[in-house]
């Protein structure tokens, strides 16, 4: 039997295969937000920061390197992803 992938897992495989990264951390922040708005009862899968290089980025602007992942991800904002810290490496 295998464990479900957590959302930071997820977010991971989606973007790797999405954007081809070649370099990729995806980090969970959710419990330094506990008590804000939009942030998760169990402290976890609302809050991540993204480090990624993708041969895509090449030759367009930060705004659309940012619009490539937030529609890479589109689904799990509409699930509850509440807060998404781009670096693009």
């Amino acid at each position: 039997m295998t464990t479900p992938l957590s959302v930071a897992e997820q977010i991971h495989d989606r973007l790797m295969h999405t954007l081809q990264a070649t370099a990729l951390q995806v980090i969970d922040e959710s419990h330094l937000h506990a008590g804000h708005a939009g942030a998760s009862a169990s402290g976890i899968g609302s809050h991540f920061r993204v480090k990624i290089a993708s041969p895509l980025f090449i030759s367009v602007s930060r705004v659309q390197r940012h619009r490539l992942v937030y529609d890479s991800l589109q689904d799990f904002i509409d699930q509850g992803l509440h807060a998404l810290a781009i670096e693009v490496l």
